[in-house]
């Protein structure tokens, strides 16, 4: 029988999010099962998210940590759309 692991990414979509940010990012790096990469897709925030974003990505270990940021907002369904295709 086989022993591969199946693997686990979580796409996360921002926009303008810092003031709950750092919690949610917390709270994805506690989960019992840790994912093996968050994809983070950045739809042009202007609040500090993707300072945010970074220093996260610079911190993880357990977890690779990309990020994409929009150089124009796409809006939500947009954004959400090529998060899940990464």
């Amino acid at each position: 029988m086989s022993s591969s692991r199946l693997s686990l990414s979580v796409a996360l979509c921002t926009f303008n999010g810092s003031a709950h940010l750092p919690e949610q990012l917390q709270s994805l790096a506690r989960q019992t099962r840790p994912m093996d990469e968050l994809i983070v897709f950045d739809d042009a925030s202007t609040d500090g998210t993707v300072e945010i974003l970074n220093r996260f990505a610079a911190e993880a270990r357990a977890f690779t940590v990309k990020i994409r940021v929009n150089p124009d907002t796409l809006g939500l369904t947009k954004n959400f759309e090529q998060a899940i295709a990464a």
